[in-house]
């Protein structure tokens, strides 16, 4: 992912400073008030926020969209309703439950069914915990795995974080927003809030600029009590921020060469803690088994949307496809991507940077194979696109050899060994194969060293869940941070969390009638092949603002004529 790199400090001007400098000193203020802010208090004010939202939500999708060079109804459109005003709907619900929770005394877990994975892990099992997930996100799970050793019991009390010790002050945090995703700098100024105890000051990234009127509409309620701020500009801004003394802690989506820039060196080296999310290359594990047409076209649809959603723009776009070359079905796969790639509607290739990054990859691979007006890549090998993050519309895929047990085994050392990052990663099996390969394939995925593991689905499931984690595989340091440091999302506010992992249908409906994990839903809405897409995600996000049934069964019905 990318954002700003930032600059000197000195190339800011003395108003501009003075400007900074007054809102810093309002959040301080605001701090200590924070503090005051009981767990029903929060809960109150996450209302109301959520009215905000609610109310921006047409001027949230629709500038979101035209940003990124797409009418509000491209086919492609629906993507802005799912990643900005449904993203911030449903995860303020999910914190407004925790919230209330805690205000009645009881843990966030409580009710909140659990389990275990290898290794001597706590599953937490994070949704569906309602209806509304049950019947819009049919055959779609979350868990949360905790690190090894931590038990149930241990989880159901450290639930909630500094929102269980709200006396407790986290001062000012900086947010450092991502550019290609609006719900991101939203929901990371949330996880400041509540999970942290810190007010925050959010500087947007300059791609997101026509958004910071909506950013200032929706969190009216925090910055008018002095619990967050916005503010735009570039590296120079950032650069001053990042330094200044009222800040004890840097949050910044963005690139690993951002994040190096921020956290400097010498006598320049940042002096508050930082987390972060750096994206990385996210593998497709495609496990050999025994497809049908139906199977070949809709898993290769699947993973077009993997990397092609956004313009390929995604710190967890699918970047690597895993194939066996042992696979009997390997080139029927192969050309429905490629059909795939071809008939996915054409958009721009917006974010900076991307177009001179395509012509990269002309040089590097001069073999890929073009679509879309030469706007979209196949390209067949290993190399470069396994060690750098294109954040652009180009998918690889590698060979590995075996099938079975031997081939899964392959997969997942490759992809810890030899792929960049450890954000995400992806295993599309079908069910029949998944059961004859038994425990050793659950013992598999808990070998993959990923902050969220998707099986039979796209891990930007879990970035959509709130209830599920957001970050990198344990481990990352300052000196060492190739998917970034700590987590967000998690609106549990669960302690001690190893990873996420998603599982959703390898069939759709009516294919997944009897056969598999069962799922209700035809073709997904946020597929970009889908044709009633935006349609059908504006619909998806106007429910859970208001709940209205019969809206709803017309959006279903939509669903269907994907």
């Amino acid at each position: 992912m990318t954002t700003t790199s930032p600059a000197t400090p000195h190339e800011l001007s003395p108003e501009a400073r003075a400007d900074l400098d007054s809102a810093l000193t309002r959040l301080r203020a605001g701090a200590s008030e924070w503090t005051a802010f009981t767990a029903a208090a929060r809960r109150d004010l996450l209302r109301r926020i959520r009215s905000a939202v609610a109310g921006a939500a047409d001027d949230w999708a629709r500038i979101a969209a035209a940003s990124k060079g797409l009418e509000p109804r491209h086919p492609l459109a629906g993507e802005e309703w799912l990643a900005g005003p449904y993203a911030a709907i449903v995860a303020l619900d999910a914190y407004i439950g925790t919230l209330d929770a805690l205000a009645r005394g009881r843990s966030p877990l409580a009710g909140v069914r659990t389990g275990t994975a290898p290794g001597g892990r706590t599953v937490v099992h994070t949704s569906p915990l309602n209806v509304a997930d049950r019947i819009l996100l049919s055959g779609y799970t979350t868990e949360v795995w905790l690190q090894p050793g931590v038990t149930a019991h241990e989880a159901r009390d450290a639930a909630g974080l500094a929102s269980r010790h709200p006396l407790r002050s986290g001062g000012v945090g900086l947010v450092l927003g991502a550019g290609n995703v609006t719900s991101i700098p939203f929901l990371d100024v949330l996880y400041e809030l509540l999970a942290e105890g810190r007010v925050a000051l959010l500087k947007v990234n300059p791609t997101q600029d026509a958004l910071v009127p909506v950013f200032e509409r929706a969190f009216a309620p925090l910055i008018e009590a002095g619990f967050a701020a916005v503010v735009s500009g570039g590296g120079d801004v950032g650069a001053y921020l990042t330094r200044h003394p009222e800040i004890d802690h840097v949050h910044i989506t963005g690139s690993e060469t951002t994040f190096r820039a921020i956290v400097g060196s010498g006598d320049d080296r940042l002096r508050v803690p930082i987390t972060a999310e750096l994206g990385g290359v996210s593998p497709i594990i495609v496990v050999p088994g025994r497809w049908t047409a139906a199977d070949l076209r809709f898993q290769a649809e699947h993973v077009a949307t993997m990397r092609l959603h956004n313009s390929g723009h995604n710190c967890i776009a699918g970047q690597v496809v895993l194939l066996s070359r042992d696979w009997d079905q390997r080139e029927d796969f192969e050309r429905e991507l490629r059909r795939a790639f071809a008939r996915t509607p054409k958009r721009p290739v917006w974010y900076p940077n991307a177009a001179a990054r395509l012509e990269h990859v002309r040089e590097v691979y001069p073999d890929a194979e073009w679509f879309a007006d030469g706007t979209r890549a196949i390209a067949v090998g290993d190399g470069e696109i396994e060690t750098t993050e294109y954040f652009a519309p180009v998918l690889g895929i590698v060979d590995l050899p075996g099938t079975g047990a031997a081939f899964v085994d392959a997969a997942v050392a490759h992809a810890n060994e030899r792929l960049t990052g450890t954000l995400g990663a992806n295993v599309l099996v079908d069910p029949v194969t998944q059961h004859s390969l038994g425990s050793p394939f659950d013992e598999a995925m808990a070998r993959l060293r990923y902050g969220t593991v998707a099986i039979n689905a796209w891990t930007a499931f879990g970035f959509l869940t709130p209830t599920a984690t957001w970050g990198a595989f344990p481990g990352g340091t300052v000196d060492d941070a190739p998917s970034g440091i700590g987590i967000v999302h998690n609106a549990l506010l669960l302690d001690e969390v190893e990873r996420s992992v998603v599982r959703g249908p390898f069939r759709p409906f009516p294919r997944s009638l009897g056969r598999g994990r069962f799922s209700v839903l035809p073709k997904p809405p946020w597929f970009v092949t889908s044709r009633t897409g935006r349609a059908v995600s504006e619909g998806f996000a106007r429910f859970r603002i208001d709940g209205r049934i019969g809206p709803l069964l017309v959006t279903l019905a939509r669903a269907f004529g994907a």
